[in-house]
């Protein structure tokens, strides 16, 4: 018998889940590569969590895994604490139900309490429970806002934010004890789901969070705006209406075909605001209400996108763009020098600008919520007020501790209230941005690496770059190349190459999950002469210019 078939023998017996277990057994039955490939190694622990396709074998998402995960994180908690408690919250995605009930029933099993959130509901929900009853540690039941077929788990601890190292190595070692020899979760071993340790929580942990969350809006502040919203099929639409109702806002006009939480997202191929065609029911929406404003959440409500009015239709704004517009609100309604805000070295250089221009503090970090919090879990002389990522992640203030698209969907909303209350709209805000401080313009390419060697050779083409990096790009001169797997940059090792070129920047970043690398650019243009357009128009051409170069430059190396 191969590895993978025992492998997959004792899988057979550790899975509650009949669908699974059938797969399983087929598989077992067919044998073959697929068999080696679904049993063999598993999903790895890591970005504060685990995600992935759902399926039978450790290299899925499925209900073993699962168990696996939460034994994992009692048992790192039971290291150092008697008595533990775990918030635990859930999407609407296929077996979330199922993953977060054995998440409460494995912890109570171990003799670790739980509070088990009412239905499924937005990560920043779970996210403001954790730090409002001061528990241990945190399980989200979420794939965000990757693919269908998608599952996944993000955890939490005690700080409120995502894991961080060392305590994700931790977790994923005594997972991998479990995989090892140790024993995977059986049912005897799981408590009953009326365990007294397991507490079933109510309609007032998710009102907790709706009036923190439209607290974010000044009762003074100007309310009329009529807006057009989707969930995508996620689990956002009670919320965000409740939270911009109580805030003072009308309403908002939901898209019917996409309101209802739906795992199988069926009028999307790909449940994120950011791809082609996501927004295209809620902007023909807005057309037909006349909104002044377009807000989607990705499937967990922790992104937000935004479109705006123009002169001949809507204009999705870019996560840099839709960052630096929250940022100067925030900023110019607040004071101090004391305040903190922060993103991340592949977001635009543009709130480093801004932060000059407050007189406020300003940090850089890696790429992740995870990262983007600790400059002010660092450092309490710091007020932390904002922070975002170009991916669309946004925090506004210190409700919670990771990034949250429905308090940045309320304070988009009273900025672009505020701007039509002065008979301006959301784009002049941004041209004054501009005119202050340069057109920043982006762009993001990804290039796959396909075949069987595909991570090999992107750490070989980024071995020759760093090695060996070019002195233009574009016709632009390289200033400075600084590496962040190298010590000295003040920051965690990362596998990222930056570039600062004499009109703008280029950056590197493999993916962490697959064999693809990510080029980043931006491109700085003054605006001269009050023409912001102009300046837009030329930034667009040579950040384009920047992306297309560096393509090349890729694919002549691979």
């Amino acid at each position: 018998m191969s590895d993978a078939a025992a492998t997959a023998r004792r899988w057979l017996d550790a899975d509650p889940d009949p669908e699974t277990r059938a797969e399983t057994v087929q598989l077992l039955d067919g044998g073959g590569s697929t068999l080696e490939e679904r049993f063999t190694g598993r999903l790895e622990f890591g970005t504060a969590g685990i995600r992935g396709a759902m399926g039978a074998g450790p290299m899925r998402m499925n209900r073993v895994l699962a168990r696996a995960t939460a034994t994992a994180v009692g048992r790192a908690l039971l290291a150092d604490q008697d008595a533990p408690t775990v918030v635990i919250g859930y999407d609407a995605r296929r077996h979330s139900d199922l993953f977060a009930e054995d998440s409460a029933r494995v912890l109570a099993g171990l003799g670790v309490a739980s509070l088990l959130l009412p239905g499924p509901l937005p990560t920043p929900v779970l996210a403001h429970a954790l730090l409002r009853t001061g528990a241990e540690a945190g399980i989200m039941v979420t794939a965000s806002h990757n693919p269908r077929p998608d599952n996944g788990i993000k955890v939490y601890w005690s700080d409120g934010a995502q894991i961080v190292p060392p305590i994700d190595s931790r977790i994923s070692a005594l997972i991998d004890e479990q995989f090892d020899g140790g024993g995977l979760p059986a049912e005897d071993d799981l408590a009953d789901d009326d365990d007294p340790l397991i507490t079933r929580g109510t309609a007032a942990d998710v009102e907790s969070y709706v009036a923190a969350a439209a607290a974010l809006s000044g009762l003074d502040a100007p309310h009329d705006l009529v807006v057009a919203y989707t969930p995508l099929h996620g689990v956002g639409r009670d919320v965000l209406v409740d939270t911009l109702t109580l805030a003072g806002f009308a309403p908002p006009h939901v898209v019917e075909e996409q309101g209802e939480p739906d795992g199988a997202f069926p009028t999307v191929e790909f449940p994120n605001p950011e791809e082609p065609g996501a927004l295209d029911l809620v902007l023909a929406l807005a057309d037909e209400v006349g909104a002044d404003l377009v807000i989607a959440n990705d499937p967990d409500a922790d992104r937000l996108a935004v479109a705006v009015p123009t002169g001949s239709g809507w204009r999705p704004l870019t996560g840099d763009e839709i960052g630096s517009l929250l940022a100067e609100h925030v900023l110019s309604g607040g004071s101090g020098g004391d305040r903190l805000v922060v993103t991340t070295l592949v977001s635009s250089r543009l709130l480093s600008a801004q932060a000059a221009h407050h007189g406020v503090r300003y940090a850089d970090t890696l790429t992740g919520f995870k990262w983007i919090v600790r400059p002010g879990l660092d450092d309490p002389s710091a007020r932390f007020v904002f922070g975002y990522e170009e991916a669309l992640g946004y925090l506004v203030g210190d409700l919670i501790r990771d990034k949250d698209g429905i308090t940045a969907g309320i304070v988009f909303a009273e900025l672009a209230a505020t701007a039509k209350a002065a008979g301006r709209t959301v784009l002049d805000l941004l041209h004054d941005l501009w005119r202050r401080h340069g057109v920043h313009r982006t762009a993001l390419r990804t290039v796959r690496l396909d075949g069987p060697d595909g991570d090999g050779r992107m750490a070989t083409l980024l071995a020759q770059f760093r090695a060996s990096p070019p002195t233009e790009v574009a016709g632009h001169r390289v200033l400075a190349t600084i590496d962040y797997a190298q010590p000295g940059t003040g920051l965690p090792s990362s596998d990222l190459l930056a570039l600062d070129l004499d009109v703008g920047r280029l950056l590197l970043r493999p993916s962490g999950t697959e064999p693809m690398l990510k080029v980043y650019a931006e491109a700085i243009v003054p605006v001269t002469g009050d023409d912001v357009v102009g300046s837009e128009a030329t930034g667009d051409t040579i950040v384009a210019a920047i992306v297309d170069a560096a393509v090349t430059l890729i694919g002549s190396a691979s």
